[in-house]
């Protein structure tokens, strides 16, 4: 049955169903009902698919009880969705899905960091940014940390690297506050939580009670639960919550860590926090085989590490193409080879200098193939760690269009992680899964292993099913678990029994029976009783584009998106591009046409091309590209023509724009706003920007000044012509600041026709970019004197921009240097001035592109030589302004500057708002009511002589 046909079938009971739902959130515009919202969130970093029926941002623990009853009354199943991130399918429903990451993402720090309440929105490096600054940091420590949410982390009870058993979610829990399916809120934090339990939910809580006494009672039952929680272990329910705490609100609140979302909703958690250690020594062994490796554990595990990861040889062999892979690793002729990844961990240097030298005994007795070094190099240890975190990313990038990258995970007892691993290398031969690799924390017996599938669209799985079924015999005949950090999900719920025995699984559905007595919370996952569940509702991924096809769907990039609370993310860029690719193989003509006219505003309009999503994403995809071509073939030959034009009459261009600001700060506002939404309406919102009264005048022309003997050339940005400022701007700021400190500058011929190409390349739009690039780069060339002296950009989009105009053009230019402003005065003229008019307290904005291009280091800088503090939101990201974006879009804009804007409201006040990147300013400007400059306008005035101070 195709989309279509489905929303057929079902439209008189989704009205139905809409309506409650609206009703039980006030607010219709939180509900998402068209396909194009119910399938991008139809798809998270697992392997399956199921696309709800309705997609709801819920604001609330008192608006998810009242969903709770709407989807109950509907007989609607219902799941929640934060992250995306969890890789065994426990974050999808064909029902109502409830995003919990756009309202709950309040941090709240306890008792100077040795405690946080958090809610589950907020990401795991969101939390332990505000925890840094006081030494502490959350136990869990997912490779995923940057998209992963508290919220799913407890619900998954994920742990990581070196977190183990002993800091993982369940042992540092010390509270939660959960929304039971019947609406009933339960804070296990109140003094008399228990006793309040009972009140409000007596079966549960007499429930809980006999559950507890049935298995404690039994030395069968308490010994096998004990067995199976003496390793990490997230299969199924907690049930060592029943043998680790005695009141029933106690028990609810562990066995929710790791109920996955069938139990209730995690509204908030208080959890308690561990030292962050900042010091650390890093090695990498490498042994002849894997029985080296692992014989060498015990010993190792002795020393006292933080973290032991184990390599198998097909990831050492991975690893040699990281570009940041060690010398030594590069140069292995690989055979058998395996690893270890040892990093031991304090707070101070003298500690872990202890430490190193406390295990060098130990070290040196190893096997190793070369002797052993535990590196305090910063560079060195980065390395190793990025060759590590880089497999997934490296295996699943490089596999073939069409298929998907599946992760697993399991544990086993340490002795037993050699025959097993040896085992399972085994059966990815005996079934065909070539290249696969196993790799993981080799100290808690903990492994994982990949390796690529083709699934969905009715294909054979055969092969999978069996390697599943000879994977499952193979841990649990070795006395392990199947999901030892990653969560049952709907791939391991159907093996949940035989890894537990009847009688402690129907404990289980006693468990699952009495939270949820209606079944409606993730109906498939961690409880099934189909045995093929983990085939079914799989993922397929059709062959669209180079940036598609290398996409994992993993959410990395979506915490820094600034579109991501208004209309899609990356992910759902990519995600809903295969499901138009779907749409059109199954010949949904109505599917298809929907998904086009709504992809077009969602995904290619709103995007801000930041670039912002590369540094994020594992596989370095830039999404960005994929609408900068996308927006090319919207735009046309005629729009194609126009902005070519443009290039080669851009100082008239420039100009236009600057008096039309300029001249609609004097007309009367309404007369502006009224000509200016009549254009808009009559030519597209896409085309036409949009005036507000905050906008500056115009700004003066960019001249030529030539000096002969110049240290460096000054390219400025155009956009000091187009949009003004106070006086004197950053160029002017700039040149003053060089002649104080002696340094002598020039200018291209004819500064004011030239620009980096931004504003073409944004849009895709190629002549025009060619047009400028013939223009600038001669231009630069010339004044540099054949690339003899470097170009200054004033505008850190500018900067990047020139370095990828000579990138992509003729070779011949590629010797021309350009630094930004920031950095060239950061170590070129402050050293040469003095500081006289210091201001105390400032609020900095690095940008989108000083932040790919390693800038923020010289920004932050640069802004304390003249600051006393420099503030930076915990809330920063993309202001969304993206060139032209804030003009045409600007809901853009107000979206992605909400909570930093509201951040700083509460952090003031400041003397000074200063970034680095003219229309990043005009955003900013625009989002707190406070005037943003270039930070060196400030530097400018900090620095005047006595003489000249105003």
């Amino acid at each position: 049955m195709t989309a279509t046909e489905q929303a057929a079938a079902t439209a008189g009971g989704e009205a139905d169903l809409l309506d409650l739902l609206a009703a039980a959130t006030g607010d219709p515009g939180r509900v998402g009902r068209r396909l194009t919202d119910r399938l991008a969130y139809a798809h998270d970093a697992s392997h399956f698919m199921l696309t709800p029926r309705a997609v709801v941002s819920a604001s609330s623990a008192d608006e998810v009880g009242r969903l709770f009853a709407a989807a109950g009354s509907a007989g609607v199943p219902l799941g929640f969705r934060s992250g995306g991130t969890s890789l065994s399918g426990q974050g999808g429903t064909d029902g109502v899905l409830v995003d919990t990451r756009r309202h709950f993402r309040d941090i709240e720090v306890l008792d100077d960091g040795a405690r946080v309440r958090v809610g589950p929105g907020a990401t795991i490096r969101q939390v332990n940014a505000r925890l840094a600054r006081l030494g502490r940091k959350l136990g869990p420590d997912p490779a995923s940390e940057v998209a992963c949410t508290v919220g799913g982390v407890v619900a998954n009870n994920s742990s990581g690297m070196a977190c183990g058993t002993w800091a993982n979610s369940y042992a540092t829990l010390e509270s939660i506050v959960l929304v039971l399916p019947s609406g009933t809120v339960v804070d296990t934090g109140e003094p008399d939580a228990d006793g309040r339990l009972r009140a409000a939910e007596p079966e549960l809580h007499a429930g809980l009670r006999r559950l507890r006494d049935r298995v404690r009672g039994d030395a069968v039952l308490r010994k096998r639960v004990e067995q199976q929680f003496s390793m990490k272990n997230t299969m199924g329910y907690g049930l060592n919550s029943l043998l680790d705490h005695t009141e029933p609100a106690d028990i609810l609140a562990h066995l929710a860590v790791g109920s996955e979302g069938t139990l209730a909703f995690i509204a908030s958690v208080v959890l308690r926090t561990v030292p962050l250690h900042g010091h650390a020594r890093t090695g990498l062994l490498v042994f002849d085989d894997l029985a080296g490796a692992t014989g060498a554990l015990p010993a190792l595990v002795a020393t006292g590490p933080a973290t032991i990861e184990l390599l198998d040889a097909t990831s050492i062999r991975v690893g040699q193409r990281d570009a940041q892979a060690t010398a030594v690793l590069r140069e292995l002729a690989v055979d058998r080879h395996a690893a270890l990844l040892v990093e031991y961990q304090a707070g101070t240097a003298d500690e872990v200098d202890e430490l190193a030298a406390g295990a060098g005994a130990a070290l040196a007795a190893l096997a190793t193939t070369a002797p052993v070094v535990l590196s305090a190099d910063p560079a060195t240890r980065a390395g190793h760690w990025h060759v590590r975190k880089g497999l997934y990313a490296m295996i699943a990038g490089a596999r073939p269009a069409g298929t998907t990258a599946l992760l697993e995970d399991i544990v086993v007892p340490v002795p037993e992680l050699l025959p097993t691993c040896e085992a399972l290398t085994g059966l990815f031969d005996r079934h065909g899964y070539r290249d696969s690799v196993i790799f993981g924390h080799a100290k808690d017996g903990d492994i994982h292993f990949m390796l690529t599938e083709r699934l969905g669209d009715g294909r054979p799985l055969d092969r999978f099913a069996a390697f599943t079924d000879d994977m499952v015999d193979l841990v649990l005949g070795r006395g392990g678990s199947l999901k030892a950090e990653h969560g049952t999900g709907r791939m391991m719920a159907p093996f949940v029994r035989r890894q537990y025995g009847d009688e402690l699984y129907e404990v289980m559905r006693e468990i699952k029976r009495l939270c949820d007595p209606r079944g409606l919370l993730n109906p498939g996952v961690l409880i099934a009783d189909d045995p093929a569940g983990h085939l079914r509702n799989l993922k397929a991924s059709p062959p669209v584009e180079e940036e598609v096809d290398r996409c994992v769907e993993c959410g990395f990039c979506e915490p820094v998106c600034p579109s991501r609370d208004l209309t899609t993310t990356p992910r759902q860029r990519i995600v809903l591009r295969r499901e138009i690719e779907r749409a059109r193989e199954a010949a949904d003509t109505a599917a298809l046409t929907q998904l086009r006219a709504e992809y077009e505003y969602d995904a290619v309009e709103t995007c801000a091309v930041d670039g912002m999503c590369q540094t994020a994403c594992p596989v370095t995809i830039n999404t960005g590209d994929l609408m900068k071509r996308l927006r090319a073939e919207e735009a046309g030959r005629a729009t194609s023509a126009i902005w070519a034009g443009a290039a080669r009459h851009w100082d008239g261009a420039t100009r236009a724009a600057a008096t039309a600001l300029t001249t609609a700060a004097k007309l009367p506002e309404r007369l502006v706003l009224g000509a200016n939404e009549l254009a808009r309406k009559a030519g597209s919102t896409d085309a036409v920007p949009l005036w507000s009264p905050e906008l500056p005048r115009g700004g003066r022309r960019r001249t030529e000044s030539v000096t002969g003997n110049a240290d460096a050339v000054l390219f400025a940005s155009c956009t000091g012509t187009m949009f003004g400022g106070a006086e004197p701007g950053v160029a002017d700021a700039l040149r003053t600041l060089c002649e104080r400190a002696g340094i002598r500058l020039t200018t291209p011929d004819g500064p004011a026709s030239l620009c980096c190409g931004t504003p073409w390349k944004s849009k895709g739009l190629d002549r025009g970019y060619d047009e400028m690039s013939k223009r600038v780069l001669p231009a630069l060339w010339a004044a540099t004197g054949n690339g003899r002296i470097p170009v200054i950009g004033d505008a850190s989009s500018c900067t990047e921009g020139l370095r990828h105009l000579i990138a992509l053009g003729p070779e011949r230019f590629r010797e021309i240097r350009v630094v930004d402003a920031v950095e060239f005065v950061r170590d070129e003229v402050l050293g040469r001035l003095t500081i006289s008019a210091p201001v105390a307290a400032v609020a900095l904005h690095p940008t989108c592109s000083a932040t790919r291009m390693g800038l923020s280091g010289a920004l932050r800088e640069v802004t304390a030589a003249v600051a006393g503090t420099v503030t930076v939101p915990d809330e920063w990201g993309c202001c969304g302004f993206a060139g032209d974006r804030g003009l045409l879009h600007p809901e853009l804009t107000a979206s992605a500057t909400a909570r930093q804007a509201r951040e700083l409201t509460g952090a003031g006040p400041f003397d000074a708002h200063v970034s680095c990147n003219r229309t990043c300013e005009l955003g900013m400007t625009r989002a707190t009511g406070h005037r943003y400059e270039h930070v060196l306008e400030l530097v400018e005035r900090a620095t005047r002589p006595a003489e000249g101070k105003l």
